[in-house]
């Protein structure tokens, strides 16, 4: 992550949720913190995502890398050169004098 991203992050997580809020105890202070990063990555769109929340574009991101392994049915490279005719593989030994 770049540090311009973090700054955001933090200045947000400042201003919407730590100097909005109360807390009783440390207990309580987790509970709302996991709420407001849950709302944070599921609900709301980010710019740098194209308007998209975290969530959706991780889903998107997954989607678009597994498309190209399910298209081809497997992920093994294919063969480079083409497999031997079927008359090359019926010719005869030589046989070796000795």
């Amino acid at each position: 992550m770049q540090n311009g991203f973090v700054e955001s992050f933090n200045g947000r997580m400042r201003d919407e949720f730590l100097n909005e809020t109360l807390f009783r105890n440390l207990a309580h202070a987790r509970d709302l913190l996991a709420a407001w990063v849950t709302d944070y990555n599921t609900t709301r769109p980010h710019s740098a995502l194209g308007y998209q929340t975290p969530a959706g574009f991780a889903l998107h991101l997954t989607t678009a890398i597994a498309r190209p392994a399910a298209r081809n049915e497997s992920s093994a490279r294919r063969a480079i050169a083409k497999p031997a005719s079927k008359d090359v593989n019926q010719l005869p030994a030589p046989v070796v004098a000795g």
